[in-house]
């Protein structure tokens, strides 16, 4: 078996994979990288048993067939290749192995393979119905991961729920102290709710946010499946959904600011530095036209004062975690409405340019 490829196409393709196929396993096999040559060219595939992922490379092939080769050190050796072409001769694989001769430009070099005989089938539902824009997905997924929890007691907030409906996509992410949420208007044909694992969710904006054209969505029994122009991503799925988020989002409040997005996030950043190390707090004073904010820790204190518009109570101070704001505005590329309930409720975060984004941050007790 016999492949040529440009080194530019091989290396963009195994970037993708790269990520997925582990460099240590309890199950060894899986730090190999399955290699499949046939009459369409070239065929990458991995996966760490929570994600499936297949690549399709156009490429010059003689032959067909199936081989493993050690991951890590294929990958090296691609991103090093001082040539713009990549040549690989594939020996007959037995069960004893065989082996691929590689080279570019002056450069040979020559990798043990492997039989692919043992290694998991990898498990991708057929095409769906259900098609959109491929980073559209990405960036609904972007603009919520951030409040996904990290903690293992979490159990269904450490993920991101997808919902679909005829309305269109919603993303959203909880730790339970703050909310995500973010809708993209689009006809859909199916009603469905599941929640991605955050790792997982990563994985999916990392591989198709620089898509161009649309990618299809099949949901199974505990899985997802994307399929690409060039690549299928199959991820597993974590049992049950989000509570009824929406309980907690306020519908009425008692003030409204708005207000710089990048200047309030700036100046947050800036008073943050003093602020108690174990909660971050930092007060927001608001009045009519000013919002003065202020954080107290063990090394001093921090104080700043921006302008604002505002319209409801004349004055009311409200105390945050500060980084929770902070990665509640980091989506926001324009202005930012803060829209407040009271000093202990809930508080609601919109982007003035896309109302598609809302985000809840739950104040911290005075």
């Amino acid at each position: 078996m016999e492949v040529r490829i440009p080194k530019r196409t091989l290396a963009e393709g195994l970037g993708i994979l790269e990520r997925v196929i582990p460099s240590r396993s309890s199950n060894p096999i899986l730090t190999y990288l399955p290699i499949e040559l046939g009459n369409k060219g070239l065929v990458i595939k991995g996966t760490n048993g929570e994600i499936d992922l297949e690549v399709h490379l156009p490429a010059e092939t003689q032959g067909e067939g199936h081989v493993l080769v050690p991951a890590q050190p294929f990958f090296q050796i691609v991103r090093s290749l001082p040539g713009e072409l990549v040549e690989m001769v594939i020996k007959n694989v037995s069960s004893t192995g065989g082996g691929m001769e590689l080279s570019s430009a002056n450069f040979r070099t020559q990798l043990s393979t492997a039989n692919p005989e043992g290694y998991p089938e990898l498990s991708f539902l057929s095409q769906s119905e259900e098609r959109l824009p491929a980073a559209k997905l990405a960036q609904a997924i972007t603009q919520v991961r951030y409040a996904a929890s990290t903690e293992e007691y979490r159990a269904i907030f450490r993920g991101v729920q997808l919902e679909l409906s005829p309305k269109g996509l919603r993303a959203v992410a909880s730790d339970g102290f703050r909310l995500s949420r973010y809708d993209l208007p689009m006809h859909l044909v199916s009603s469905r709710k599941f929640v991605i694992p955050a790792k997982s969710a990563d994985e999916i904006v990392r591989v198709f946010k620089d898509t161009e054209g649309e990618v299809s969505l099949g949901v199974g029994e505990g899985s997802l499946t994307l399929i690409g122009e060039a690549v299928r991503m199959s991820v597993k799925l974590m049992e049950g959904e989000f509570p009824d988020y929406g309980r907690v989002i306020p519908q009425s409040f008692i003030l409204e600011a708005t207000l710089s997005a990048e200047r309030l996030r700036e100046s947050l950043k800036r008073v943050a530095v003093l602020s108690d190390r174990n909660n971050h707090r930092v007060d927001l004073l608001f009045a009519q036209d000013r919002l003065e904010m202020v954080s107290e820790g063990d090394y001093g204190q921090g104080r700043e004062e921006i302008a604002l518009e505002a319209v409801g109570e004349p004055q009311l101070m409200v105390a945050f975690n500060a980084q929770y704001l902070i990665d509640a505005l980091g989506p926001i590329a324009g202005t930012v409405r803060l829209k407040l309930s009271g000093p202990t409720s809930p508080s609601v975060v919109e982007s003035v340019e896309d109302p598609g984004y809302l985000a809840v941050v739950v104040p911290l007790r005075v």
